[in-house]
């Protein structure tokens, strides 16, 4: 592999007319200059330039060898100029992972908002509940709804809101059989919930305004999924009450297709966060689109 730095080196002898003006401007040793076109024209195996005393001129090989050096120095210097425009706004791909239901009912509208005011940047999303290796595969940045801690990891994460968990049950199911007034009433509704690994079947409620004592609600649930998505369309369909964080039932409650049971009260509470392989060196487009998920995240998760 020919020593790149060598064709700078030769475009800037055969432009500025030989080597003492070339090494006045570059501010290199003229025997220096010598030494690295005389390696380069030994490395290639022919002649580029005629250097005597009377003249200074390129040979037919040496003229090609110019054409040459002179597109690969413009496309290094094109190649330089679209790296550091990266690192001065936001421009490129954005590669982010998230829940099924987060992505789904949280985030979608946010990368929508976010394409919008960033046209030079495009965003592949990938939706999947697994615990995805943003490192391994090559994600930017990962969300996560979590109840517990995540795992200690190298990973940075930055939290982007808190996420509460409502009673929920279709409007047409209260009609018919009566809304629940307090939480000794959700014996007598029949429940949906939400199967998570090593978590019983109980609700956990807990007054909105007030750090006060829990209260355990025991449940022989009707309908048990790990989807939050089947759960909501369980509800609507007047199959009973579920515990689902607000995000998610946001918009059916909007609608009037779900409506909120025991408003005073929570059914848990969930964290939102994001994380990144590495705290510094984030390039903007990166930085822009953490940026905005902790501005926007936070309106998404009330109703």
């Amino acid at each position: 592999m020919l020593n790149l730095n060598d064709f700078f080196y030769f475009v800037q002898v055969v432009d500025r007319g030989g080597f003492t003006a070339a090494s006045r401007t570059l501010n290199v040793p003229k025997t220096t200059l010598s030494d690295r076109i005389q390696q380069l024209e030994a490395d290639l195996g022919v002649r580029l330039l005629n250097r005597t005393s009377r003249r200074f001129g390129m040979t037919d090989a040496g003229e090609e060898f110019y054409r040459h050096a002179v597109a690969m120095l413009q496309s290094a210097e094109l190649a330089e100029t679209a790296i550091r425009s990266r690192l001065t706004e936001p421009v490129g791909t954005v590669r982010c992972t998230a829940g099924v239901a987060t992505m789904q009912f949280a985030m979608s509208g946010l990368i929508a908002d976010f394409l919008l005011k960033h046209p030079k940047v495009n965003v592949v999303a990938h939706a999947s509940d697994r615990t995805v290796d943003i490192v391994g595969e090559n994600y930017d940045i990962a969300v996560r709804a979590h109840s517990e801690l995540l795992p200690d990891s190298n990973l940075v994460q930055r939290t982007l809101a808190a996420a509460p968990w409502s009673l929920f049950a279709g409007a047409s199911y209260l009609d018919t059989n009566g809304t629940p007034e307090t939480p000794e009433d959700l014996r007598d509704h029949p429940s949906l919930f939400m199967t998570r690994t090593g978590v019983d079947p109980i609700w956990r409620l807990r007054r909105a305004d007030q750090a006060s004592d829990e209260i355990a609600i025991p449940l022989t649930p009707r309908f048990m999924v790990d989807d939050m998505v089947s759960l909501q369309e369980a509800a609507i369909r007047s199959l009973g009450v579920v515990a689902l964080p607000c995000y998610v039932c946001r918009e059916a409650v909007r609608s009037g297709a779900l409506r909120v049971v025991l408003p005073d009260w929570l059914a848990g509470e969930a964290t939102i966060t994001a994380l990144v392989s590495y705290r510094q060196g984030l390039l903007p487009s990166v930085r822009a689109f953490l940026d905005h998920l902790a501005a926007e995240f936070p309106k998404t998760v009330l109703i």
